[in-house]
């Protein structure tokens, strides 16, 4: 049974943004006035068109970016007051294209080069070097150059460099662009891991099937602003709403709003189950 995000105030609440703004050196107002809480534990999806402030929002989550105005505090620490080697350790960030990231002569080394460069002991280091391969299955590919691998194997190396910093909050930005439907099935799982490991997990996405399918809550962004925030079975019912930032429900969620089901279904294992349940 799917798990249903439910904002609880008892949770722990690990990013909080408050009226936060962000204007780049060009005078672009990127974010106008952002207030979001990221709770631990979560699986939260992040969805706009290109423009919408997707990626300028969560670069704030580990100082990549800081506020114009307002505030970002990570596990309470305000961003502002912050160094980025420090945020990383607890807000790991996986750009959208892995090869803006990769620069070392092996897969080794790149696994090794965050947690050397905060200053992990060599014990340590080995430990989180060989924790990050083992999760991401690269123990075959160690002495390899990153750009021998291919596009997807250079992409889990992208995530288990960072995986190997250890992050409490693990950032996924575009990670399905050009992902075929195993990749993206594989890409799933790899959320669903991420969690069972206690991490907390934020996924930028266009692809609202994969949405549908890893994300119990979501946020939809629009010029500067968050216009939807719930749970994702929530946020994908309201069709008009998401048309005006042009994206649209998966096929499924659709037929169930269509044939007005009880229930909304965000998955095609949903809906197969309620029609033999219905009989």
């Amino acid at each position: 049974m799917r798990k249903e995000w439910r904002p609880l105030d008892a949770r722990t609440p690990v990013i909080q943004v408050q009226d936060l703004v962000h204007v780049y050196p060009t005078g672009t107002r990127a974010l106008r006035g952002v207030t979001v809480t990221i709770y631990q534990g979560e699986k939260v999806g992040i969805i706009g068109q290109n423009g919408s402030g997707k990626t300028t929002l969560v670069k704030h989550f580990n100082g990549l970016l800081k506020p114009t105005e307002g505030t970002v505090l990570v596990m309470g620490q305000d961003t502002r007051r912050s160094h980025v080697s420090q945020l990383a350790r607890r807000v790991g960030y996986v750009f959208q294209n892995p090869d803006h990231q990769l620069f070392s002569n092996s897969v080794r080394e790149e696994l090794a080069f965050g947690p050397k460069n905060v200053g992990m002991s060599k014990k340590e280091i080995e430990e989180r070097v060989r924790y990050a391969a083992e999760f991401m299955k690269l123990e075959h590919l160690m002495d390899v150059h990153p750009y021998r691998l291919s596009r997807g194997e250079r992409q889990r190396l992208a995530i288990a460099s960072v995986l190997a910093m250890n992050p409490e909050v693990m950032i996924l930005d575009e990670p399905t662009g050009g992902a075929n439907r195993e990749q993206l099935q594989r890409l799933e799982r790899l959320v669903d891991e991420l969690h069972s490991a206690g991490k907390t997990v934020i996924l930028i996405t266009h692809d609202m099937n994969v949405l549908a399918e890893t994300c119990e809550r979501t946020i939809a962004m629009w010029d500067g602003q968050i216009i939807l925030d719930g749970a994702t079975r929530d946020v994908l019912r309201e069709e008009e709403k998401l048309a005006q930032t042009f994206l649209t429900p998966p096929p499924v969620v659709r037929l169930s709003l269509r044939a007005g089901w009880p229930q909304l279904t965000l998955t095609v294992n949903e809906a197969e189950r309620y029609l033999l349940e219905r009989g």
